[in-house]
């Protein structure tokens, strides 16, 4: 029969507080552990099964399966519910486990509707990394369905609820014919019994599809009966990634053979880099990217010289600039200072001045015209024009000033 509330177990040890779960092979009841004033779940199997002649391949699978457990508890995965103890009461073996307090993926879903694809994928990637662990541990959960998904407070996803000894109840009495986890079991489970891990590939994929779409998927059963088309997800929301979109449909294969074999690679598709579509180009810049493609020019070497144009800079023109305008300003300077000493005329400076000024111009006229070209290879005319002027500028009073000196 079903325990009552308040019913002990082990002396005291444990205290039933409620039911919060009855399927084809056990009962999950939440517990006190009175010790350490802790709620616990305690999972027993259904005494109705005594009467079934392989009630006791069943018992041998649940303790089997339930020390396995307890192993992977010694090194406790974050995303595995942890179990604590493996016990009989009477007649009656009972496993413990944590009590994760939160509420499941289903009532979050029939809460909020579709979820985003980010917090999604995020949620059902740690469920298959925690299933990556089950499975190497030789173990399949075969019920990864949206209501054994458990998400805490912190946002962290907890898989909860093995389907201990599963593969040796008859279909018929197992959770994968409740109405609560219709759409999530393949096609295998429900008729074989399967306990291949491309049935939590199925489990999974359709439990992804839930979480983006908001809707069940069409069942295994109903697609190979009734050759029912499974709706692709980016038929219901459009804004689904190509990605995801193709992880489901592919982890959603109704032949297992057609599926990814591991969990592993199952999650490889959700790793798999989008594909992006560049945007239009206009014609006038796709006739350029050709043309540069053409002539065998990687974009990393027009950048390239795009940066030595840059620096290129004609030191030697204008340091001859420089120069031609410092002699320049001491001729100026030399003749101005000898008209103010008396020692020749106006006239005679303005000749002396202008015949040393032409002869120099002449040289530093030829390299503005050089240093200006080169300059325009890197700059606009505007900053070339500044360039030259402060060139010459700085040569004239810098000829100016060693005039004064050494006058």
């Amino acid at each position: 029969m079903v325990w009552a509330q308040g019913q002990r177990l082990q002396g005291g040890k444990y205290v039933i507080e409620a039911v919060l779960g009855q399927g084809g092979f056990g009962i999950t009841y939440k517990a006190l552990h009175v010790p350490s004033n802790e709620l616990v779940v305690i999972k027993t199997p259904n005494e109705y099964l005594q009467f079934d002649p392989n009630y006791d391949k069943y018992i041998a699978r649940f303790i089997q399966e339930g020390q396995i457990l307890a192993r992977l508890s010694q090194d406790p995965h974050p995303h595995i519910v942890g179990v604590r103890d493996l016990f009989k009461d009477g007649e009656t073996h009972c496993l413990v486990m944590d009590f994760i307090d939160g509420e499941n993926l289903f009532q979050l879903v029939t809460r909020r509707g579709a979820i985003p694809e980010a917090a999604a994928v995020k949620c059902i990637r740690q469920i298959a990394e925690a299933l990556v662990v089950v499975h190497e541990a030789g173990l399949v959960h075969r019920d990864a369905h949206p209501g054994n998904i458990m998400l805490r407070q912190n946002g962290k996803a907890v898989l909860i609820d093995f389907g201990i000894a599963k593969g040796l109840v008859p279909s018929t009495k197992t959770s994968t014919s409740k109405a609560g986890n219709e759409g999530f079991a393949p096609y295998e489970q429900m008729v074989r019994g399967s306990r291949e891990p491309t049935v939590d590939v199925y489990c999974l994929a359709a439990t992804l599809y839930y979480a983006v779409t908001g809707q069940r998927p069409t069942p295994a059963l109903v697609r190979r009966l009734d050759d029912e088309p499974l709706i692709p997800p980016k038929q219901v929301i459009s804004g689904i990634s190509n990605k995801v979109n193709k992880a489901i449909l592919k982890g959603m294969e109704l032949e297992a053979k057609n599926r990814p074999q591991s969990m592993e690679e199952w999650l490889k598709l959700l790793e798999a880099p989008e594909v992006v579509t560049p945007p239009p180009v206009d014609p006038v810049h796709q006739r350029e990217v050709v043309r540069s493609l053409s002539m065998n020019i990687p974009v990393a070497n027009t950048r390239e010289s795009d940066s030595q144009k840059i620096i290129t800079i004609p030191w030697g023109w204008l340091i001859v600039v420089l120069v031609s305008y410092s002699l320049i300003g001491i001729s100026l300077g030399g003749a101005i200072a000898d008209v103010k000493n008396g020692l020749i005329d106006q006239t005679g400076a303005g000749v002396v001045a202008g015949a040393e000024a032409v002869a120099v111009a002449v040289a530093g006229a030829v390299a503005v015209v050089w240093a200006g070209k080169r300059l325009l290879e890197c700059f606009s005319e505007f900053d070339t024009f500044l360039i030259l002027i402060g060139t010459s500028s700085f040569g004239l009073g810098l000829g100016w000033l060693l005039s004064s000196i050494f006058q």
